[in-house]
């Protein structure tokens, strides 16, 4: 469900009502009749906006368009979990009071969609983030759901409130290793650029472009007026 604000329609019945009625009671023959009941209808209108206020209603929300099977059965499965991960993130964070949790929950959201953006575009990683999936996710979610409950329970027992502390503590810990997820995604994409910037420099120091090897060596023609720039 979503929150949609809806206009109040009575001002617009309003109106309409206003020039029935006085063409009822009233002759329409006339310009200035028009005038008047043209200035009755924005006193109308304007008298009723006042009065009706906009309503906020939950309607349901649109559902969001199907994505085209990647012909990956894996990559496939990972988009579909992933997308019910978010969703269940984004439930738990409205639910949890704790601003605190809330914003690790939001961060994990976010860098949850990132990782799944970044298989999505390389699936040859599918594997690196099989652990991921397979238990740090899942597991993440079932810890955070148990706070949930727990903090809806409305008792601050031995059990719920040490339980609940525990997750307070960890949620740091996991915040950070869900980063390391996503950092590790790049790792071979670094060391590819490393090469190729270890390359092209050894290219520009070899062309003496690069370095102490880039001077600019000043010379005197015959007359000692122009300036020679060698490399």
């Amino acid at each position: 469900m979503e929150k949609v604000l809806r206009k109040s329609v009575a001002p617009y019945y309003g109106v309409a009502a206003t020039w029935v009625a006085y063409a009822l009671l009233f002759d329409l023959y006339q310009v200035s009749h028009f005038v008047i009941v043209a200035l009755l209808s924005v006193g109308v209108f304007l008298l009723l906006r006042a009065v009706c206020k906009d309503v906020e209603v939950e309607v349901p929300k649109a559902p969001e368009p199907e994505e085209k099977p990647t012909g990956n059965a894996e990559l496939d499965k990972m988009i579909r979990d992933g997308k019910l991960a978010i969703a269940e993130m984004k439930r738990l964070d409205e639910a949890i009071e704790d601003e605190t949790i809330s914003a690790q929950i939001r961060r994990l959201e976010e860098v949850s969609a990132k990782i799944f953006e970044q298989v999505k575009a390389e699936p040859k990683k599918l594997p690196e983030i099989r652990r991921f999936l397979d238990y740090y996710l899942p597991t993440t979610l079932k810890i955070l759901n148990a706070y949930d409950r727990m903090g809806a329970a409305g008792v601050d027992g031995e059990n719920i409130g040490g339980t609940m502390k525990r997750v307070e503590e960890i949620m740091s810990t996991i915040v950070a290793a869900f980063e390391k997820q996503l950092d590790s995604l790049f790792g071979s994409d670094a060391l590819d650029i490393k090469a190729e910037m270890s390359v092209l420099e050894t290219m520009l120091a070899r062309e003496g472009l690069a370095g102490e090897q880039m001077k600019a060596e000043t010379s005197k023609t015959a007359d000692g007026s122009d300036i020679d720039l060698k490399l």
